[in-house]
């Protein structure tokens, strides 16, 4: 068993299994998420004893990059194993004072959204908590990470058990002890995991959003008819978000379809009175999917109209679309590509 990504409520009943002191949980903890141990022998206040009945029954749970691409931009993609002959991706973005790891939390994905090549991939198995944390822990940037994004491959509410687990590992004094500011969670919207997220975490959270019209989200995106962004919205309303929380709504532009000032003044009205801000992202077109990118003149018209209504837009910059890592992008269908 892989001791990475488990909780220290999951450690302390590991070590007793093993008849070993309860305040050994605590130090593996440490061992695993403070100092990043690869290997039981780093740790020394553990006796050999214990370490080598650790090692006899379970494992660390590290694995190596297999593989990486750079950008031109500086942005770069990494390749990870899990499991036999399956891969995903994740993406290192330095950007100034900042340096943002979006990690996967799937193989692939089930939602199937028109735009993205994760769904066209198809869906190939859940994460662990530890396969998550490895992508963090595992890069050559981890210790100069300051924020993480659930924004990779798979949707991390269809994934909520080992996610939270995660997202618990990450913010708790047994584990990283990061704030929740710096972590952001995308969901397209799984109703009953997203309402657990919001009574659990405090973490920033994005909706993809892509149009404020119902009939015209759910040509691009199958999770419409299941789970409304209208019914999604009025769940984010019954939260106070003004001192807990940022919430954004993701809106890629697609050029004659959604970016017109009638969307605007929709999505407007759609949003009205909710503290949140809009992220508009430049399309990303990838193969078989005939949809047009918006040109930026649209996309500035469409921001400055919601700024003017009281809603924080910005235009996201595309990183890292030279080596298919920006987003919508990420997918391991054509492994030849990473060295």
């Amino acid at each position: 068993m892989d001791l990475l990504g488990k909780t220290t409520d999951e450690l302390r009943e590991i070590v007793k299994t093993l008849n070993m002191p309860a305040y050994t949980a605590k130090q593996l903890s440490e061992w695993l998420y403070r100092k990043k141990a690869v290997s039981f022998d780093e740790m020394t206040n553990i006796s050999l004893k214990h370490r080598q009945l650790l090692q006899s029954h379970h494992h660390i749970g590290r694995s190596p990059v297999a593989g990486q691409q750079r950008s031109a931009d500086g942005t770069v993609k990494y390749l990870f194993q899990v499991g036999e002959g399956r891969f995903i991706e994740s993406v290192y973005i330095p950007d100034k004072d900042r340096a943002t790891l979006c990690v996967s939390s799937q193989i692939g994905c089930k939602m199937n959204c028109l735009f993205c090549m994760t769904g066209k991939q198809g869906f190939a198995g859940q994460l662990t908590a530890g396969e998550i944390l490895n992508q963090i822990f595992s890069i050559p940037e981890s210790d100069a990470l300051t924020n993480v994004v659930f924004m990779g491959m798979g949707e991390p509410l269809d994934n909520p058990t080992e996610v939270f687990k995660a997202l618990e590992i990450l913010t708790s004094d047994d584990g990283l002890a990061w704030s929740p500011k710096r972590i952001t969670l995308s969901t397209i919207g799984l109703l009953p995991a997203l309402q657990n997220f919001l009574e659990t975490s405090k973490v920033h959270l994005a909706v993809s959003l892509h149009s404020p019209y119902s009939t015209e989200r759910r040509a691009w995106m199958p999770i419409e008819k299941l789970y409304p962004a209208a019914t999604v919205i009025d769940l984010i309303r019954r939260y106070d978000f003004l001192h807990q929380r940022r919430v954004s709504f993701e809106y890629i532009a697609f050029g004659g379809l959604n970016s017109d000032l009638q969307h605007a003044i929709a999505l407007a009205r759609l949003l009205k009175g909710l503290p949140c801000r809009v992220n508009l992202i430049r399309y990303h077109a990838i193969p078989h999917i005939d949809l047009p990118a918006s040109d930026f003149s649209e996309m500035e018209a469409f921001r400055d109209y919601l700024n003017s209504q009281g809603i924080t837009c910005t235009i996201r910059a595309s990183r890292g679309e030279d080596i298919l890592a920006a987003c919508g992008m990420l997918s391991t269908q054509k492994m030849k590509i990473f060295k």
